[in-house]
C-alpha cells in the first residue's frame, strides 16, 4: 500500500482518488477551497461534478498542502492556471523521493509551457510523469474500462505509477514520450472547442469527421515541431483524446463550442460552462504555430471565434476555401 495525495478536487481529481482507495492505497485529497471540502465531507459526495460516486469517510480531505510531505505518489489535477502556484506551495513540503504526475491537460498562461515543464522549473530534482488518454472523469469514477498512458523521462517513474494506479479497469501504458503526451493533450481541447462549434451550427457526421481528421494533422504537426514522437499522435494521448474529447458530452471544451456554434459569444460561453481548456489553448497553440512556421488552419479559425470576434460560420467559410493541398504525412 502506497499514499497518494491527489491535488486538486475537482471531478477529474475525485476520480482518481476515489479509484486509487479502490485500489488499497491511503488517499488525500486537497483542494484550495474549503467550502468544496466541507461540502464533500458533509454530501459523502461531489455533488457538483460526480454524483451518486461515493466519497468514502476513509478518504483523507483538506486544505493544507503540507499534506504531500506524506506521499509515495501526488496526483496533480488543477487547471492551467493554478498550476505555477500549486507548485511553488507545495514546494518546502515535498520528498525527493515523490513521484509527481500531472494529470491536467492544457498549456501554461505564460509562455504557453507545457505542465511538466512549469513543473521542472518550481520543483528542480522532481520525479515528474504525465497521465493522459481518453478519461471521462465521470466513467472513471464508475469504473467503465478505460485505457490511458503515462510518459516519464524516467521511465522508471512511468512505471511505478502505473504499477500503483493500474487496475482491471484502469489500464495504463507507459512511454518516454512526454512532450507529444502532453502535446495530445492539450492541443486535442482547441479540436474538440471546434467540434462543438460544428455541432452548434448543425453541420453533419461527413464535417465532424473530416474536422476531426484535420484536426489530429494539426496537433501532430505542431507536436513534432515541438520535439514530440509522430507515432505518439496515432496513440491514447493524441486519436483517442481527441475522439473521446470531440464526440461526447462530458467534454466542457465541446460544450462550451456548441454554444458558441448557436451564436454565444465565447467568453460568456466558456464562463457559463465552466473550465474550458480549449479556449486558452486555442490561444497558445496560435501563437506558437507562429513562432515555429506551422500550419494549423482549423484551430487558427478557433482562435479568432474567440479573441477577435469572428462568426463561427465565416470562419468555416475560410478553412472550405483555402487553396487546393495534395495529401502528406500527418492526414494531410
Amino acid at each position: 500500500m502506497a499514499h497518494i495525495v491527489v491535488l486538486g478536487s475537482g471531478g477529474w481529481g475525485t476520480a482518481l482518488a476515489t479509484m486509487s482507495l479502490k485500489n488499497g492505497h491511503s488517499v488525500t485529497m486537497w483542494s484550495p477551497f474549503e467550502e468544496e471540502i466541507h461540502a464533500i465531507r458533509r454530501d459523502g459526495q461531489h455533488k457538483k461534478l460526480l454524483p451518486g460516486v461515493p466519497v468514502p469517510l476513509s478518504m483523507g480531505l483538506t486544505t493544507d498542502i503540507a499534506c504531500v510531505a506524506e506521499a509515495d505518489l501526488v496526483i496533480m489535477t488543477v487547471p492551467s492556471f493554478a498550476i505555477q502556484a500549486t507548485a511553488q506551495q507545495m514546494r518546502p513540503h515535498l520528498r525527493p523521493d515523490t513521484i509527481i504526475a500531472n494529470a491536467g491537460k492544457g498549456l501554461g498562461p505564460a509562455k504557453y509551457r507545457r505542465f511538466s515543464e512549469i513543473l521542472k522549473d518550481e520543483l528542480p530534482g522532481a520525479r515528474i510523469a504525465v497521465l493522459s488518454g481518453p478519461s471521462h472523469a465521470e466513467e472513471v469514477a464508475r469504473g467503465v474500462p478505460t485505457s490511458v498512458c503515462i510518459a516519464s523521462e524516467n521511465v522508471e517513474d512511468a512505471e511505478r505509477a502505473q504499477d500503483l494506479l493500474m487496475n482491471a479497469k484502469f489500464r495504463i501504458y507507459v512511454t518516454d514520450d512526454v512532450v507529444g503526451v502532453e502535446l495530445g493533450g492539450a492541443l486535442k481541447n482547441a479540436i474538440a472547442l471546434a467540434a462543438g462549434i460544428c455541432d452548434g451550427l448543425n453541420l453533419g457526421d461527413n464535417t465532424k469527421a473530416a474536422l476531426m481528421t484535420r484536426g489530429l494533422a494539426e496537433i501532430a504537426r505542431l507536436g513534432v515541431a515541438l520535439g514530440a514522437q509522430a507515432n505518439t499522435f496515432s496513440g491514447l494521448s493524441g486519436m483517442g483524446d481527441l475522439i473521446v474529447t470531440c464526440g461526447s458530452m462530458h467534454s466542457r471544451n465541446r460544450r462550451a463550442g456548441i454554444l458558441i456554434g448557436e451564436g454565444m459569444p465565447a467568453d460568456k460561453a466558456v464562463e457559463q460552462v465552466g473550465t474550458v481548456e480549449g479556449y486558452y489553448v486555442c490561444a497558445a497553440a496560435y501563437k506558437l504555430a507562429q513562432q515555429y512556421g506551422v500550419e494549423i488552419p482549423i484551430i487558427e479559425q478557433c482562435y479568432r471565434i474567440c479573441y477577435e470576434g469572428r462568426s463561427p460560420r465565416e470562419a468555416l467559410f475560410n478553412l472550405l476555401d483555402r487553396p487546393k493541398q495534395s495529401f502528406e504525412n500527418f492526414g494531410g
